[in-house]
Parts: structure tokens; sequence; C-alpha cells
């Protein structure tokens, strides 16, 4: 691993640790923090509407609540570690975990999905 990678991995640590703090201590609900401009402009939710509250949420291990939130952001934290986990583990570029998580018709579904999440929410 290079000394690069490390440096960078290190900052990115250091930044979800502060941040997880932050999420943990204070309430996005009951305290300033900044509110989606998509939904202020328009009145709708935009798919990361309710993110900051469920993370939150999930940092007090209170999932029902995190769900309400915003369930997509609950769905896609195993895969956001599993490609963590892929870039950063050691894994090379050529390994297998990496190529089945990057595969182009994943990373469209993805895309869809979110598109789907995007509509219905504020339909229904």
């Amino acid at each position: 691993m290079t000394r690069r990678k490390i440096l960078i991995g290190a900052v990115v640590g250091l930044v979800v640790i502060v941040g997880a703090t932050v999420y943990y201590a204070f309430d996005p609900a009951t305290t300033p923090f900044p509110r989606c401009p998509f939904l202020m402009l328009t009145g709708w939710q935009c798919p990361g509407c309710g993110s900051q509250r469920a993370i939150h949420a999930l940092l007090h291990l209170d999932f029902a609540s995190a769900w309400r939130y915003n369930a997509l952001l609950v769905l896609s934290i195993p895969y956001l570690v599993l490609l963590v986990a892929a870039e950063w583990g050691g894994a090379c570029r050529e390994s297998r975990l990496y190529c089945a998580l990057n595969r182009e018709w994943l990373i469209w579904c993805y895309f869809a999905l979110v598109i789907v999440w995007w509509v219905a929410r504020n339909i229904f």
C-alpha cells in the first residue's frame, strides 16, 4: 500500500469519526443543520432527504426511525461498506469483489433504484 493511499485513508477516517461524533451528539431535527436546497425550492424530497436524521438515528441504534427518515440510505449502507472494503481493503482492481461490485449493469440498477425512490417518496 502506498504512502499516499495510507494518508488519504487516515484523513477520510478522521473525517468520518468527526462527522459521526457530530451527528451522534446533535440531532439534525432540532439543531440548525443545513437543509435540503431541493426541498426548500420545490417542496419535493430528493433521494437524500432525511439522511442526516437517519444517520443520527442509526448512530443511536434506532433502526425504525432511520428507516422512516430515509430507507434508501439504510439499504445502501451495506453496499457502500463493501465498496469501501473492496477499494481500501488491499484488493486490487482485478479482485473478484471489486469487479463484482463495479459492474456497469449493477451501477445502472442502483441509479434506477435511486430514481424510483425519488419519484415514489414524493407520490406516497
